[in-house]
């Protein structure tokens, strides 16, 4: 969908989440604690935004399409995956680019 690839090119990390979902919360809450300041896009504020979830399913989030976790363009992932990543520290690595430096 050409509104997800726009937004994803334009930013370094973006999370699309729901307003009113917890792992959408958390995972944006970790990002920001981690230094980053991702852009929050809620799904469920945009008329477009079924289609916008039918299209994080088609690329493999099928039990939780949101939150989508995008880094430097490329799809990370849901809460698990993220998650998976924080725990083994492989996601610092690929948000150092992004972590303010205060």
């Amino acid at each position: 969908m050409e509104k997800i690839k726009s937004l994803v090119s334009e930013n370094g990390v973006v999370i699309f989440t729901k307003s009113t979902c917890c792992l959408c919360y958390s995972v944006t809450i970790l990002f920001q604690e981690l230094g980053v300041n991702p852009l929050v896009y809620e799904i469920d504020q945009d008329p477009q935004g079924r289609e916008m979830e039918k299209a994080f399913q088609k690329q493999g989030c099928n039990s939780h399409p949101v939150p989508a976790v995008y880094i430097g363009g490329k799809h990370v992932g849901s809460t698990n995956e993220v998650m998976s990543l924080h725990l083994s520290g492989s996601l610092i690595p690929l948000i150092k680019t992004y972590q303010s430096l205060s």
